[in-house]
């Protein structure tokens, strides 16, 4: 039988992890065998300018955090796995979606994204979604393109009194 210290340390750890899908906006799991440690640390460095961490855990504490979260990712939790946590919702996901595009040896499993699981697919579409500043350009520019056609018009209006 386990001692009291090895359980109270593994308990600390499902609580850490039970803590951190409840603060994560955006959690990813992923394989990253075949990752060399400098790759490793290189998706953790482009990662922590986006407020996300990696970590990995044993398959058996992350599954009794996640049944303490209600959440069922059965089928994933076989192998060597990494998980990323991510206080924002889409920057830590197009990171490592780039990441895993320029390395073939890691591969997204699947993700936990506001609470509801999600695929692969799912994953990828929110990869795809442009930044807060690309949006708030491409806002910009159809704003734009009205007031310029409201201008045009304007001035053909103008013209036409003149004459």
């Amino acid at each position: 039988m386990a001692s009291t210290k090895v359980l109270d340390a593994k308990k600390a750890i499902v609580s850490e992890i039970t803590e951190k899908l409840k603060n994560s906006e955006s959690v990813i799991l992923f394989e990253y065998q075949g990752l060399t440690v400098s790759e490793v640390s290189e998706l953790r460095r482009k990662l922590r300018d986006t407020e996300a961490e990696v970590r990995v855990y044993k398959n058996t504490l992350l599954k009794r955090a996640l049944d303490d979260a209600k959440i069922s990712l059965d089928g994933f939790l076989e192998g060597p796995n990494a998980i990323m946590f991510g206080k924002n919702l889409l920057e830590p996901i197009k990171v490592i979606t780039e990441f895993a595009k320029d390395h073939d040896k890691m591969k997204i499993q699947v993700g936990i994204i506001n609470g509801n699981t999600a695929d692969l697919k799912v994953i990828n579409e929110y990869a795809s979604i442009p930044s807060y500043e690309g949006l708030l350009t491409m806002l910009a520019a159809g704003m734009m393109e009205h007031v310029r056609n409201l201008a045009i018009g304007l001035n053909l209006y103008a013209e036409k009194l003149e004459n």
